[in-house]
């Protein structure tokens, strides 16, 4: 009883009360003699104890012109069973309705409480610091950025922000779905919604709370359910048309043999009307009506894309609508951008090769200047080389130059640094380097400088991605990346990736997404997995954009259809396996429900089914069902 709602526990007394109302009726004609009209009258009272809201509805229903419901169908045939004297029948069929219908609202009930809690990491209150250095807790909306909170332990981080003072744990599980705590200290980047779970931490805020990342997380899972998929609008689609075909056909199943036995000769009848009444096809009708009910469907599909999608925010995927799960169960091609998604993003110059006239320091020194205003991963590797204190007075006219590098002036010199495209585009004469890895030529004046050699190294995880893929039924992986070919041909070949293309702007991407989206099969899905800026345009080109939500920019967590929080691009194969398991219940939910009304429903039409079978074929049907939409909330084998 106490994890019952208010509503489900006053459900539950009108069940008993009706139960013992029923029972009390159906003894007292061996107690006492009891007549006809008595009788009804006496049934008429459980009935009305159970079943007064589903007569209420339906007729509110039928006022606003929505006529075919489960609640129509069921006033129906109970009505219809009290007009034929089956008067305890008619409360025993509402009965168990309700009492399906209560089990039913437990169990969706249970798996939105249990994404609920998946998704309650949006804490009330601030502690915001004053001027004097005094608490004050707050609403996390009314906190400006470049303010300060205060993160005592065992409170949730409030807001995105930057660590200021102190040194802690957090725990990322809600956002992540991973175990492994973080640690932070001053300088460090906090997200909305982790857990301090030991120091006390100074955080100085950076994004307001509308924009953080707890409440766009917060908003894709409420947004989810606007966009529906295939097997969704299929089942409301075919309820719509069901529900008046099954009504009509009880109509013909009622009136077509009352009709045959009222004009047509007993002689002359057929067999299936010999020795029949009108008042046993009107019970066969009233039977057919409570079979037909759809509920099973119209809950069950739902409730399944819906547990789908909390059992994936639970390992750290988060799905921003059921069309994108039943779509991730179609992907035949996977197609990644490599920085940031497939390496680690974490750059580090490994080499120095000056043109004639500059030496290493100098080189070093023109590229770490030039790229100081550029928050790309390269051009940090290039200032965390240099290792000094930049002057920006130094730096002026900078231009940053899509998918080719940066211009700038250095010292009033004007300095290029970026990849050969850009220097040829200056008619500058670079040099060539075979060495595996991202190439930064840097040119002064015109002149070539030299070039510099970066290094990114896979993930650790990512070597294991393409075997789970392969796994999850993806036929092909394909790698677009705007670094050069030497670095794009190592990455690919050391990650087992089908097929790669290097050195391409944001353009050329979208076109390459556009030859594989021709060359797919018919039915099948193309999904692109990024993190950057420049991904954005081919995140919504593709079937599915799958974007790094940790690391990656917000334009591709915008533009995206999948966010992986922890930026784990093994992940991408356990959200695959999710929505192929989500598929399947849909499916099993689907065959396993029209599968037993149809039988039940033809069993009704020849008289060998009751109104025992009817129920089990609706209220037993569509809670059983549920309770395998229910399996989709159970993620434990995808998070390893």
């Amino acid at each position: 009883m106490k994890n019952l709602t208010r509503k489900q526990r006053k459900m539950l007394c009108r069940i008993l009360a009706a139960a013992a109302l029923l029972i009390a009726v159906k003894l007292l004609p061996g107690l006492v003699p009891v007549p006809g009209w008595a009788q009804w009258a006496l049934y008429l009272v459980p009935y009305a104890v159970i079943g007064w809201d589903v007569l209420w509805k339906a007729v509110r229903n039928i006022l606003n012109g929505q006529v075919f419901d489960e609640n129509f169908l069921m006033a129906l045939a109970t009505v219809g069973a009290f007009a034929t004297g089956e008067y305890a029948e008619a409360v025993f069929v509402m009965l168990f309705y309700q009492t399906g219908e209560l089990f039913q609202d437990y169990a969706v009930g249970r798996s939105r409480q249990s994404i609920a809690a998946l998704m309650d990491i949006r804490p009330d209150t601030a502690n915001l610091e004053g001027e004097d250095g005094s608490l004050e807790e707050v609403d996390p909306e009314d906190v400006e950025v470049g303010a300060v909170v205060v993160i005592r332990p065992g409170e949730r981080v409030p807001l995105d922000g930057e660590v200021l003072e102190g040194v802690s744990v957090l725990d990322t599980a809600a956002l992540t779905g991973e175990s492994v705590p973080r640690d932070v200290g001053p300088g460090d980047a906090v997200i909305s919604g982790c857990v301090n779970q030991s120091g006390l931490l100074r955080v100085r805020v950076t994004r307001l709370c509308e924009e953080s990342t707890v409440s766009k997380i917060l908003d894709l899972v409420e947004n989810a359910g606007e966009k529906k998929a295939a097997s969704e609008n299929f089942i409301t689609r075919f309820a719509r048309y069901y529900t008046p075909c099954v009504v009509i056909a009880a109509l013909a199943l009622f009136l077509i043999p009352a009709i045959a036995l009222a004009v047509v000769p007993p002689a002359a009848q057929p067999a299936f009307l010999a020795g029949t009444e009108w008042t046993g096809w009107l019970h066969r009708a009233l039977i057919f009506l409570v079979i037909s009910c759809p509920c099973a469907l119209v809950i069950s599909v739902p409730l399944s894309f819906f547990g789908g999608i909390g059992g994936a925010g639970k390992c750290g995927i988060l799905v921003k609508g059921s069309n994108y799960l039943e779509l991730l169960s179609k992907a035949e091609t996977v197609v990644f951008d490599k920085t940031g998604t497939l390496t680690q993003g974490s750059f580090t110059v490994t080499a120095l090769h000056p043109a004639e006239g500059f030496d290493e320091n100098a080189l070093l020194e023109a590229a770490a200047l030039a790229e100081s205003w550029s928050s790309h991963p390269i051009s940090v590797s290039l200032r965390k080389a240099w290792g000094k204190e930049i002057d920006p007075n130094r730096v002026t006219e900078v231009e940053e130059i899509a998918g080719h590098g940066v211009a700038a002036r250095v010292d009033g010199r004007a300095v290029l640094a970026g990849n050969s495209r850009l220097m040829e585009k200056e008619g500058v004469q670079w040099e060539r380097c075979d060495l595996p890895g991202t190439i930064v030529h840097v040119a002064v004046e015109g002149a070539y400088a030299g070039h510099i050699l970066i290094s990114d190294l896979p993930k650790p995880e990512a070597k294991t991605l393409v075997e789970g893929l392969k796994a999850a039924g993806v036929k092909k992986t394909v790698m677009l990346t705007g670094d050069a070919e030497a670095a794009a041909k190592a990455v690919a070949r050391e990650l087992g990736i089908d097929e790669y293309h290097a050195q391409l702007l944001p353009a050329d991407k979208v076109e390459r997404v556009e030859a594989l989206l021709a060359g797919k099969s018919p039915g099948a899905a193309l999904a692109f997995v990024g993190d950057g800026i420049n991904d954005a345009p081919v995140l919504t080109r593709a079937d599915i954009g799958i974007a790094m939500g940790a690391l990656g920019s917000d334009a591709a967590i915008e533009a995206a259809d999948v966010v992986l929080m922890d930026d784990n691009p093994a992940k991408i194969a356990a959200a695959m396996r999710i929505s192929r398991k989500t598929l399947r219940i849909v499916k099993q939910n689907i065959w396993f429900a029209l599968g037993v009304k149809g039988a039940v429903l033809l069993l009704g039409a020849f008289g060998v089914a009751t109104m025992w079978e009817a129920v089990f074929a609706d209220v037993g049907v569509a809670f059983l069902a549920i309770l395998n939409a229910m399996r989709c909330l159970q993620v434990e084998e995808f998070k390893k």
